[in-house]
């Protein structure tokens, strides 16, 4: 690795909840530099989901994050000529990653409804353990555990 690694900056506090984590979130769903847009599809989606959730949306929010964050991955690792998926534990950073992509992801893939009702209804979804994220967490994880004879390779 040539230099030195770029120094961590912190995350974006958005405007309206003044949570990183939010910030975050709008800068996941950003396309293309649109940054209101985006900003406008995530908070219409935490006000739906409060107004159906009966809840503060963060409350909701950060339940859909911790069901959807992932404890274990599975890595390849070259062994002597044999290629292995080795359990690995996933870092705080990358599980926040993986959560949002993950999210985002099964909320676009769903059809004929406006993104912020998708992400609405994933993030509805994922704070009661249900979903396409909760779901791809979900194979992650058996993934890790059936591959658990190979953990001794980890380093």
């Amino acid at each position: 690795m040539r230099g030195k690694q770029a120094p961590k900056r912190p995350a974006p506090i958005d405007p309206k909840y003044q949570n990183p984590l939010i910030g975050k979130l709008i800068n996941y769903l950003m396309i293309g530099g649109k940054k209101t847009t985006a900003q406008k599809i995530v908070y219409e989606a935490l006000d739906a989901v409060e107004v159906k959730m009966k809840k503060p949306a963060m409350e909701i929010f950060d339940e859909a994050m911790k069901n959807i964050s992932p404890l274990l991955e599975v890595k390849a690792k070259r062994v002597g000529g044999a290629n292995y998926q080795v359990p690995m534990q996933v870092r705080a950073e990358r599980r926040v990653q993986l959560a949002y992509r993950w999210l985002l992801t099964a909320a676009r893939s769903r059809k004929g409804k406006p993104m912020a009702e998708k992400l609405a209804f994933e993030i509805m979804e994922a704070a009661q353990n249900q979903g396409d994220a909760v779901k791809k967490k979900m194979d992650v994880q058996r993934m890790a555990e059936a591959n658990r004879a190979f953990a001794h390779f980890a380093k």
